[in-house]
């Protein structure tokens, strides 16, 4: 189910449930469960205290938003930017610190293919500083405090 569509009176049967269960997980983990515990394990890494059920909700909610961006970006760094530039939309659905953590991960995860190796922590931390970086930068500051027209 995408994050817009919930819906409370919809009445689907325990087959159309399962399938939807299927795609989702399918989108989610297109390798399987091998991808899903290789990521989980990248997150124990760089997050060990956090909950995992947690962090791999809000990394899939993050890569939804991402690929929703993507789709009206010129390229995977505008939609980048983007996300960092609106970071404070999506302040309900991921903390906004924890924004260029969550976007390494998905970027990081666009590039894994059926081994499902991801790139190590210390990769991951360096890129994370990056997009942490380019949130901060003062054309991204100046954007943030622009105000709405």
């Amino acid at each position: 189910m995408a994050l817009g569509e919930f819906k409370l009176f919809q009445f689907k049967s325990k087959k159309q449930q399962e399938q939807e269960a299927r795609q989702y997980a399918l989108w989610a983990f297109p390798f399987g469960e091998v991808q899903r515990e290789n990521l989980t394990n990248l997150v124990k890494e760089l997050v060990p205290k956090a909950s995992v059920p947690i962090c791999l909700a809000s990394y899939l909610t993050c890569k939804e938003l991402y690929e929703d961006v993507l789709e009206n970006s010129e390229s995977s760094e505008a939609a980048t930017e983007k996300m960092l530039k609106s970071i404070r939309n999506y302040g309900n659905l991921i903390k906004a610190k924890e924004m260029p953590m969550y976007l390494a991960l998905v970027l990081a995860d666009a590039n894994v293919d059926e081994t499902c190796e991801y790139p190590p922590a210390e990769e991951i931390k360096k890129r994370i500083q990056e997009l942490e970086d380019i949130r901060n930068s003062p054309k991204q500051k100046k954007q943030k405090n622009k105000k709405p027209e």
